[in-house]
């Protein structure tokens, strides 16, 4: 049997970072990834000479050590400018303080509903929502969208994951966006950065290099006990500490011995799945970076160009968008032909293409996208954590902490686990 001292499962970015660590401190570590490539969500593909990101992946970190590691890579700087689409409408992000695109009676309901918004406390985001912005922008805008990010309406998330991913309400900056559309960019983040070359996978290319990662080995049974891990082939392998980045509910899934309550507690987190719909054009129409989309009869919650991420990620003289369409849990909720379908219609209702422009539109399914914050799902997600740290077990990235991580907070996720 082989014995490995840091066994590390899965060979995204948190498991890269718990790598990395472990060579700064001298322990000899081993990824086993169950796909022939390391990435896991930041990994790419490509199309008749188009590049895609696995959903869209733009760079903010600010911290030392991911940028020590990012900045290794040679890179595009954008500005942090979004829009938002909304019954044949452009309107800058964040939406409540760029109105001014509406009718002008329109603007004023939407204010007077934001001055007459409740005080009292959130103890829910749809309730959250309503207390920032008002009962007509809330249902309007955040509202809609939510029930097409997540999957769930907003009613049942609770209001942990929030932090400063949406802009809180300010009467100035809503007047403000009423009257000019001249308006200051708002966005958490002033800039934006993507490599110049090999997508947003070549940020985390140097890790790949240094780590040794056993491809194609997907963990099939866990003995906490003997400490082995076997996987799918039959091969057993021994490891000193162990470090996981594959979901939860997946990891409870594959371990003996587990107790029933860890079992129900895992069994109530979800997550969103996540279907893209990656679309080549045959010549450069797409001028805006990202986008999100409020229409109901439009599937997608957002849209977002690689090929203005980098030229490199399209043929010369053509350009891409990539679609993102949310289900609650790991399977869709519609066939490949309903999405791409949508995705004809969403080109033409936001006036974006003709079928003549489009070289091809290609699907692809990802199984796991964001964790589902349902009320009291915190306590769940304690309950596993807590349980695997009392068996020696480090839970990393996204899916380990089950939190919402973006990839600087991943790859620190991992780095942190050694000590």
């Amino acid at each position: 049997m082989n014995k490995v001292d840091v066994m590390i499962i899965g060979a995204g970015i948190a498991g890269l970072g718990a790598a990395l660590r472990a060579r700064e401190v001298h322990r000899e570590a081993v990824i086993f990834e169950a796909k022939e490539r390391a990435g896991g969500l930041l990994d790419n593909f490509e199309l008749n000479g188009f590049r895609f990101d696995n959903a869209v992946h733009l760079s903010f970190a600010s911290e030392p050590e991911v940028r020590k590691i990012f900045d290794q890579t040679d890179y595009y700087t954008h500005p942090s400018d979004a829009l938002n689409f909304e019954e044949k409408r452009w309107l800058k992000h964040p939406v409540q303080n760029n109105l001014y695109p509406l009718p002008v009676e329109q603007k004023v309901e939407l204010i007077k509903s934001f001055l007459r918004r409740t005080e009292s406390e959130s103890s829910d985001y749809e309730s959250w929502l309503r207390h920032q912005y008002g009962d007509a922008i809330s249902e309007r805008f955040p509202i809609r969208y939510t029930l097409k990010y997540w999957g769930t309406p907003a009613s049942n998330l609770s209001t942990t994951w929030i932090g400063n991913r949406m802009r809180r309400a300010e009467l100035d900056e809503i007047l403000l966006g009423a009257f000019t559309d001249e308006t200051p960019n708002t966005y958490y983040t002033k800039e934006m950065r993507y490599p110049k070359t090999g997508g947003f996978r070549a940020f985390i290319e140097p890790l790949i290099a240094l780590t040794t990662i056993e491809y194609n080995n997907q963990a099939s049974k866990i003995d906490l006990e003997n400490k082995i891990v076997t996987f799918k082939d039959g091969k057993k392998v021994q490891y000193t500490t162990l470090i996981s980045s594959i979901p939860l509910p997946v990891l409870v899934s594959i371990t003996n011995n587990i107790s029933e309550k860890v079992k129900k507690a895992a069994e109530s987190l979800v997550a969103t799945s996540i279907d893209l719909i990656s679309v080549g054009f045959n010549k450069k129409i797409i001028k805006d970076l990202w986008f999100y989309i409020y229409d109901d009869d439009i599937l997608a919650s957002r849209a977002y160009s690689p090929s203005v991420k980098s030229p490199e990620n399209a043929p010369k003289g053509c350009s891409s968008l990539q679609f993102e369409i949310y289900s609650r849990g790991t399977e869709s909720k519609y066939s490949k032909e309903q999405l791409i379908e949508n995705v004809l219609y969403a080109l033409d209702k936001m006036n974006i293409a003709t079928k003549e422009d489009i070289c091809f539109i290609h699907h692809k399914h990802l199984t796991y996208g964001n964790v589902v914050f349902d009320k009291g799902m915190e306590k769940c997600r304690d309950v596993v954590r807590n349980y695997f740290s009392s068996k020696g077990v480090k839970t990393i990235g996204r899916f380990g902490e089950w939190d919402y991580l973006w990839s600087n907070q991943s790859l620190l996720s991992g780095y942190n686990a050694i000590k």
